[in-house]
């Protein structure tokens, strides 16, 4: 008896094994198509946008690549829709699998369109859609973002997925771009106090032949001349974003000293050049490393009100081409600390004016810390943050702190070597 109903038991639960597989749902490979970017530009028609797909091929680059070495790597594929949740069934009359968000890494909009009105009421679809992740970033490309995919062509990735990932995710660390994810950008245009920065990238680099700058990425994606087989797209500096709109851009300079000086951001290598304070004709190549947040005093009640922010920063000293050798003499080490200090404080400032001035917004989440400074809501309210930035008196100062001097801190004299 006690057999048989052990029989019945094992009888009744077969039909919860086969329900707790958890396969029924499942889609191959070989029926999907995997978008991984998504590019947003401006159409004729009033309500509707041209939305281009990026769509990755899953067989190249992968174990079963001897099957697909006649085909791309990607595609695209531009049509003119309402939003992006209707756009993928009208991609279906092309696209013969189902259409995956998976590997979704960017979303690009031109500057065309960035700088429009409208702009925010077809991003916002986005948000709509569950399978769109909030940590996809936003990039403005200075031309269409359908020319962008079909003109990028990475190097040494044969999944372009990868590409994304990878050379965004660098950006960011070395701080020639900002952090741009899609729940940032939301936030910040809801709180309605502060700039957003998006990530600023072209492939259209070849008409600006005679607006070439070198100097420590001191510019724009598109002005750095690089010779080469390499990609031809260049990702470098932010677009500024204000209630959902873009007003302007900065270089990958400036974007870093927005970062550095906002807490928040992901900023962690950090190799640039300062003025060789013992000869002017060469630079000193430094690292630069924040040693913890920066300390923002505010003074609301005051007229105009002020901000005094301090950055504390170390640097490493990599190299000497002077042959100077400050390491030796602490009256020339405390002379280099000086001009160091001077250089980044003046490059900080001309970053503030700049956001005071021409942006009339700030990057730096300083209206966190204002928000400290009142013991209501309704008394920051009428403060009105926005409106009162612009004409804040705003100090930074650079609390600055020498790490090494190289792997080998002292050098020969070059007069030595050259008598």
């Amino acid at each position: 008896m006690k057999h048989q109903l052990k029989k019945i038991k094992l009888l009744l639960a077969l039909p919860f094994l086969i329900i707790l597989t958890g396969c029924w749902d499942q889609t191959g490979l070989d029926d999907q198509v995997f978008v991984i970017g998504i590019g947003m530009d401006k159409a004729e028609e009033k309500g509707k946008i041209n939305i281009t797909y990026l769509i990755a091929n899953p067989e190249v680059g992968s174990s079963t690549q001897a099957s697909a070495n006649n085909e791309e790597a990607m595609m695209t594929v531009t049509i003119q829709a309402s939003d992006f949740i209707s756009m993928r069934n009208n991609a279906n009359s092309v696209i013969a699998r189902e259409i995956s968000y998976d590997l979704l890494r960017v979303i690009l909009v031109s500057e065309e369109l960035a700088k429009e009105e409208e702009f925010i009421r077809y991003l916002y679809t986005s948000e709509k859609d569950r399978e769109i992740k909030r940590n996809v970033h936003l990039v403005v490309t200075k031309e269409k973002a359908e020319e962008f995919f079909k003109k990028n062509s990475p190097k040494f990735l044969s999944r372009p997925h990868k590409f994304y990932e990878n050379m965004i995710g660098r950006a960011i660390q070395v701080g020639i771009v900002p952090n741009s994810e899609l729940h940032q950008f939301f936030r910040i245009t809801e709180e309605d106090a502060n700039a957003f920065l998006a990530i600023y990238a072209t492939s259209d680099i070849e008409k600006e032949k005679n607006k070439y700058r070198i100097s420590e990425n001191d510019a724009v994606a598109g002005n750095v001349k690089i010779k080469g087989e390499t990609n031809n797209s260049q990702f470098l500096g932010a677009a500024v974003f204000l209630e959902g709109k873009m007003i302007g851009k900065m270089t990958g300079v400036e974007n870093r000293i927005v970062m550095l000086l906002n807490d928040t951001s992901d900023v962690s290598d950090i190799l640039t050049v300062v003025p060789d304070p013992f000869d002017e004709d060469y630079q000193l190549t430094v690292r630069i490393t924040k040693r913890q947040n920066t300390e923002v005093v505010m003074d609301v009640n005051s007229k105009p009100p002020r901000i005094h922010a301090t950055l504390p920063l170390t640097i490493d000293v990599l190299t000497d081409p002077s042959m100077s050798n400050p390491v030796e003499d602490k009256e020339k080490i405390e002379e280099v600390k000086k001009s160091f200090e001077r250089f980044l404080e003046e490059k900080a400032m001309k970053v503030v004016t700049k956001t005071q001035e021409e942006f009339k917004v700030e990057p730096f989440g300083w209206s966190l810390y204002a928000r400290k400074e009142f013991k209501t809501l309704r008394e920051y309210m009428d403060f009105d943050w926005m409106k009162t930035y612009p004409d804040m008196k705003i100090d930074v100062d650079i609390n600055l702190r020498f790490g090494k001097f190289g792997k080998q801190p002292k050098t020969p004299s070059y007069e030595g070597i050259r008598d």
